[in-house]
């Protein structure tokens, strides 16, 4: 139950509803994922918004509705990475679950993005911020990695290759394929302290492994965003 309960975050997505309403899915600093009806136009997306939140059931209603920023404008790489960083939260995301972890990487990545751009490595920049935030949602929700064992528990050895199993963990294989994971790539994973850059190889696995990680997560419904980052890139 929410009784004029004063929610701040950003509009992921939006979708029209009868005449003049929009059903609006909001990622908060307070509850994480809320979704509510607005009965005006809906804010503009990666732009801090304050809003008021009222009701007993899943869709609140949210009124005073306040744009607290300047609008923001992501093109190229940037118009794709915040696609997919609110189609991850849209779909992974319980409602009304804090997530104060993510919600702050969120908010670090939407200002990393806009530096994208101008940056000398834009491409490892893009790589780099999108595994950290994709590092911190995976965790908190519940699918930190123990980099140090196997699914027998037993010691990751470097020359060994593994499988990874979202319920299991590495589990070693005899022979190495493009779907296997390179042991010694991933005790490089143990030297990682949190907040950090990943270096070169840690990417490299982790590029992998967190899409693996999402995509059995998400089940049978790909994701929208990378389709088109795809599509884009070939074209």
């Amino acid at each position: 139950m929410m009784r004029n309960e004063v929610l701040h975050g950003y509009l992921i997505h939006h979708r029209k509803y009868r005449e003049k309403s929009h059903i609006v899915h909001l990622f908060t600093q307070e509850y994480g994922r809320v979704d509510g009806i607005l009965r005006q136009t809906p804010p503009p997306q990666y732009q801090p918004i304050r809003v008021q939140a009222t009701g007993k059931s899943e869709l609140k209603n949210f009124t005073k509705l306040e744009i607290l920023n300047q609008p923001v404008f992501f093109h190229g790489d940037a118009f794709f990475a915040g696609f997919y960083l609110n189609e991850v939260i849209l779909r992974l995301c319980s409602l009304e679950e804090a997530m104060p972890q993510t919600f702050q990487q969120y908010q670090m990545v939407l200002l990393q993005l806009q530096l994208l751009a101008s940056h000398e490595q834009a491409s490892l920049f893009l790589r780099q911020i999108l595994r950290q935030f994709e590092h911190v949602l995976l965790q908190e929700l519940g699918y930190a990695i123990d980099f140090s064992v196997d699914a027998s528990q037993q010691q990751v050895q470097p020359s060994q290759h593994y499988q990874f199993q979202l319920n299991d963990g590495f589990m070693p294989v005899a022979k190495a394929s493009r779907s296997t994971l390179d042991g010694a790539l991933i005790a490089s994973m143990l030297s990682y302290e949190q907040g950090q850059d990943f270096s070169h190889e840690q990417l490299q696995l982790l590029g992998k492994l967190y899409r693996q990680m999402i995509s059995s997560l998400l089940g049978d419904r790909p994701l929208k965003s990378r389709q088109l980052w795809i599509q884009n890139t070939q074209t």
